[in-house]
């Protein structure tokens, strides 16, 4: 209801309260109390301030790894190409091989020499062994050699893990902060770190699948450097490092000597070659082309003519 009241030329509308209207508005705030005197802003603010940290918090529970410094680190620089990480132990830098590969330009990335590797390169090459005096000494030079040669990045890492005492697991936490790979020629290394979902290559698995296939039957040249195991054997090495096993060939150490080929062995660590020593004339006419080869003389047997009696 409204009452109406004129005074001094003005209209005036009055509205009157009514108690049924009154009491259903009374109702409707008391349904909704969040919205008594609060606008929409203030609304969505404390919406925010309690899903958002919730969703925080169930995300870090499940992609904790994002937390990790080297992570927030990557998040700050420019966009590009992600670095690959190769990081080379002890044993793979006393061979010597990584460098050959490295100049071919078949190793990309990132070469990382973590600094534990280079305290224990220098550690051997200060021993008082003469033998691992050298190894470690070639060690050196083959890390001066990579670093001058052109188009190969050497990095040296300062990362540490001083709760890690050993030196390959060291190489195992470092490849895992830097999301590498492990070089190595290590046969334990390279099965710890598989178990442990870290990459590995292997310079040896490299080596052996570049090997050329050598046949049984196959003739070759090797030189017997030594006694075998067994009686009347030899012991020759390829070039890459293959045992070459020859029966018969004892009293042939310290010369080169022709050989056949009887059986291949194939490992997981490496291949080794069976063989046996034959002559030099033997040698010669198998090697002989078809033409120049000797044919036998065939004696053709005659029966003495007999007689005929009349």
């Amino acid at each position: 209801m409204a009452k109406v009241h004129e005074s001094r030329g003005t209209r005036r509308i009055h509205s009157v309260r009514h108690p049924v209207g009154q009491g259903r508005f009374f109702a409707v705030r008391q349904a909704f109390p969040e919205q008594r005197g609060l606008p929409a802003q203030k609304i969505l603010h404390r919406f925010t301030l309690l899903v958002l940290p919730y969703l925080g918090l169930v995300l870090g529970g499940k992609h904790g790894e994002w937390l990790e410094p080297a992570r927030l680190v990557t998040l700050f620089r420019a966009a590009g190409p992600q670095r690959r990480y190769k990081i080379l132990d002890t044993s793979v830098i006393i061979d010597g091989r990584i460098a050959d590969v490295c100049e071919t330009g078949f190793m990309d990335g990132t070469l990382v020499i973590p600094q534990f590797v280079l305290k224990e390169l220098q550690l051997v090459a200060d021993s008082a062994d003469s033998m691992k005096r050298n190894r470690g000494r070639r060690g050196l030079d083959i890390l001066q050699k990579i670093q001058k040669m052109a188009g190969v990045e050497v990095s040296i890492s300062d990362l540490d893990f001083p709760e890690v005492r050993e030196v390959d697991l060291k190489l195992i936490e470092l490849a895992r902060a830097l999301q590498g790979k492990i070089v190595t020629n290590d046969f334990n290394l390279n099965k710890v770190a598989q178990l442990r979902g870290v990459d590995v290559l292997n310079v040896n698995e490299l080596a052996n699948s570049l090997k050329p296939v050598v046949l049984p039957g196959e003739l070759m040249k090797v030189f017997i450097l030594k006694e075998g195991k067994e009686y009347n054997q030899g012991v020759a090495y390829l070039d890459d490092g293959t045992m070459v096993v020859v029966d018969n060939a004892r009293k042939m150490i310290s010369k080169t000597i022709d050989i056949v080929v009887t059986s291949v062995l194939q490992t997981t660590a490496g291949k080794m070659i069976f063989g046996r020593y034959i002559e030099a004339g033997v040698a010669a006419a198998a090697t002989a082309p078809v033409a120049e080869r000797p044919r036998p003389t065939v004696v053709a047997a005659v029966a003495p003519v007999q007689p005929q009696q009349t």
